[in-house]
């Protein structure tokens, strides 16, 4: 991840590259995403496993950052026998794009403000010698 904001600027990014960039998510997890994406249906924390090339713990460590993220859901389905498995998919693309822009926006006012009070803090004072004039 670059130092400065005038780095990030500079490099080239893909839109995948968000998921790190709002929230700091890792490679494995811009992975698993992808792969939940790619899926036809909901997948287990195995599947993902496989997919991915992980061990199960690894696999579920990185469905839950995307699942504190907001980039992905869980469902619960039931055994008729007892008991229940998690399957979990991607949260719709225009329901992720809407939360980053929240972000960017709450972001952006941030800065302002924080531009402004910079203004205000290292605003060159008048002079002695322009005000006794």
């Amino acid at each position: 991840m670059p130092d400065s904001m005038n780095e990030m600027l500079r490099q080239d990014m893909e839109c995948e590259g968000l998921l790190e960039c709002f929230h700091g998510l890792k490679d494995l997890d811009r992975n698993v995403f992808g792969v939940l994406v790619d899926a036809s249906e909901p997948l287990t924390v195995d599947e993902v496993a496989d997919n991915v090339d992980r061990e199960r713990t690894t696999a579920y460590r990185s469905i839950q950052r995307l699942l504190d993220a907001g980039f992905v859901q869980r469902e619960q389905v039931n055994y008729e026998d007892g008991g229940y498995y998690h399957v979990f998919e991607p949260v719709a693309a225009d329901e992720v794009a809407d939360d980053m822009q929240r972000l960017l926006n709450d972001w952006y006012a941030k800065m302002g403000q924080l531009i402004q009070e910079f203004r205000t803090k290292y605003d060159d004072p008048p002079s002695t010698a322009t005000a006794e004039k």
